[in-house]
């Protein structure tokens, strides 16, 4: 399929240290934030939190987390605006980084920062859309599905394309019909691991190796700030480059 640059790299760091579990759950807690603040703490009517809980359930996240995280943002007053950043880091790959805030000016400056810091340069509001188009991706755990029973209900439903990997089937459909396939599985009972509205790039750009590895630490380095929720970017993820980095973890 044609690229789902997040739940790569969060695979690849998925049995990291305790301290990239952490860095996942919270922006886990502030999707449910969101959430419970547009549309309440019932997960039954909305599902934007529901969702928020399927994702938390894919990596692992205790339920007394989600819970309290819950209860939490119905009973506090949190005010997080979401912002998204367009811009370029070196050897011109295109890198977009969605944030989810209560301080613009924190936030502002520390992606600057950071594609200032890795030779990169951040852009205008817009400017990198055309490189990049809106897809809903869905992970669904294999174990226990048959998957030719379900394969109608999901064309249906409007999935556009559908690979099989290790343990997961992965489901692109269009932007507009994300909302129709999260109950359509919901309606299958099918578990989703994640689910998430990404930016797919129309064309991808192999590096070479060392020089993907930087374009890769500064994806890191903004994954890791506190404020920011997704990295989309068009480098090439090659079998070779994934190997690599394997190697250095």
């Amino acid at each position: 399929m044609s690229g789902h640059n997040k739940w790569s790299t969060i695979k690849r760091k998925k049995g990291a240290a305790d301290a990239k579990r952490s860095k996942i759950f919270s922006k886990i807690i502030k999707e449910i934030t969101v959430a419970v603040k547009e549309s309440g703490p019932s997960p039954d009517s909305n599902p934007r939190l529901r969702l928020a809980i399927q994702n938390a359930k894919g990596v692992n996240m205790p339920k007394d987390n989600v819970e309290r995280a819950i209860n939490k943002a119905d009973k506090e007053n949190t005010n997080l605006k979401e912002m998204t950043f367009e811009g370029y880091g070196p050897n011109g790959i295109a890198i977009v980084v969605e944030c989810l805030t209560d301080n613009n000016n924190r936030t502002v400056s520390s992606i600057r920062a950071i594609f200032t810091k890795r030779g990169g340069n951040l852009g205008t509001s817009g400017s990198l859309a055309f490189l990049f188009e809106r897809k809903g991706i869905f992970h669904i755990k294999k174990e226990g599905l048959n998957f030719e029973e379900l394969e109608l209900d999901l064309i249906d439903a409007g999935a556009e394309d559908i690979q099989e990997e290790e343990e997961v089937y992965v489901i692109e459909t269009a932007m507009e019909d994300f909302g129709s396939m999260q109950k359509k599985l919901e309606e299958l009972n099918v578990e989703i691991e994640s689910a998430n509205l990404e930016r797919i790039p129309n064309d991808k750009k192999e590096l070479p190796i060392e020089q993907a590895k930087k374009i890769m630490q500064m994806v890191d380095d903004f994954e890791d700030n506190d404020d920011v929720q997704q990295v989309f970017h068009n480098l090439d993820l090659t079998d070779e480059l994934m190997k690599a980095l394997e190697e250095d973890d």
